[in-house]
Parts: C-alpha cells; sequence; structure tokens
C-alpha cells in the first residue's frame, strides 16, 4: 500500500493568512511553487499517494488564519495521511539570518526523523545551511494532525541567497526534500 503524503503549501496567496515577502518574492508563492514540485516527484513514484492543501496558485483555503489552518489540517486527517508536511519560508529583520529549519510537536518522535532526514536531503542538495529540527507543540499544524507532521521553514526568504536557491532553484529544493523522504523510508 502507497505512503500517504499531505504537502501543505503554507498560506493564502492573499489574506487570509498570507505569508511573508522578502527579495520581491512572496512565501505563499514559493511554497506553492516546491509543493507542486515536489507533489509530482511522490506521484512519480509507485511508492507514495500525495495530496496538497492548495491546487491552484490562486486557492484561499478558510475566511481566517483559523478556518485556513483548520481546513489544512482536516483535509490531512480526514484523507488518512500517513505523514504531514507544511512547507514555509523564514523571514528575520536581519538580512544574514540564513539556512533551512524544522519543527516538530516534540523531540523524539518519527516527525523528528521524518523531519531530521528531510534536511538532510535538502542540505546536500541545495547547500542550504541546516539550522536543525525543534520542537514547537502551539503550532496548530503539528498539534492538530493525527499523523506524524513536520512544519519546514526551507530558508530565509529575507535573505538574498536563501531566496534565489528557492526560486531559482525550486526543482533542486523539491528533489532534496523528496531524497530526504527516500532515505526515511529507505527506499
Amino acid at each position: 500500500m502507497a505512503i500517504k503524503i499531505y504537502i501543505d503549501q503554507g498560506h493564502n496567496p492573499e489574506n487570509p493568512n498570507a505569508g511573508s515577502e522578502g527579495n520581491g518574492f512572496r512565501e505563499q508563492d514559493i511554497t506553492y511553487d516546491i509543493g507542486m514540485r515536489l507533489a509530482a516527484l511522490l506521484r512519480a513514484d509507485p511508492e507514495f499517494d500525495v495530496r496538497t492543501s492548495r491546487n491552484d496558485p490562486n486557492e484561499i483555503l478558510g475566511t481566517s488564519n483559523a478556518t485556513s489552518l483548520a481546513r489544512r489540517v482536516n483535509d490531512a486527517n480526514f484523507w488518512g495521511a500517513n505523514y504531514f508536511l507544511s512547507l514555509h519560508t523564514n523571514a528575520a529583520a536581519a538580512e544574514a539570518a540564513n539556512g533551512s529549519e524544522a519543527f516538530v510537536y516534540r523531540l523524539g518522535t518519527q516527525a523528528q526523523y521524518f523531519a531530521e532526514r528531510i534536511l538532510t536531503g535538502l542540505t546536500a542538495e541545495t547547500g542550504l545551511r541546516r539550522r536543525g529540527v525543534f520542537a514547537r507543540p502551539s503550532l496548530y499544524v503539528l498539534r492538530r494532525t493525527s499523523m506524524p507532521a513536520a512544519l519546514l521553514e526551507i530558508g530565509f526568504i529575507t535573505n538574498p541567497g536563501d531566496a534565489f536557491i528557492m526560486t531559482a532553484r525550486a526543482e533542486s529544493c523539491a528533489a532534496g526534500i523528496y531524497n530526504g523522504m527516500l532515505e526515511y523510508f529507505g527506499l
């Protein structure tokens, strides 16, 4: 039976729940693009079944931040996903802040190991600095999912180098995440 992966392309194309901006890019556009590229890789592999939260770049989920997040989580839970991955870009006031990091509900769980392998694959493929995996139980998409879940901050949209990698090399980002998943599942 195929492994069911739910890919949440973080944020909406406009409010409610629009993402951050930096270097002329919008988070919601980057996460949509990388998420769809990752979904294509997973769909081409018979080991996986995949669903995405946004199936069109203009799709808006929910009427508020709360309902947008609930819609993503409820869809994954109802579908019976085996793993949930929420894609985001980080932002900071300091332009020098860079790298990839992931958040999980609790450390020492399958979600942490899943996130660790994804970071390994992403770093190997793109050269983005690995910042680590951290517990963040306050994040809705981590505490309300009924399967191992990770929130991946691919890179800093406010850092020119990271922004370039996430946009000009979006396929590499998707491939790195995919390769990390393959390593996690021993495929």
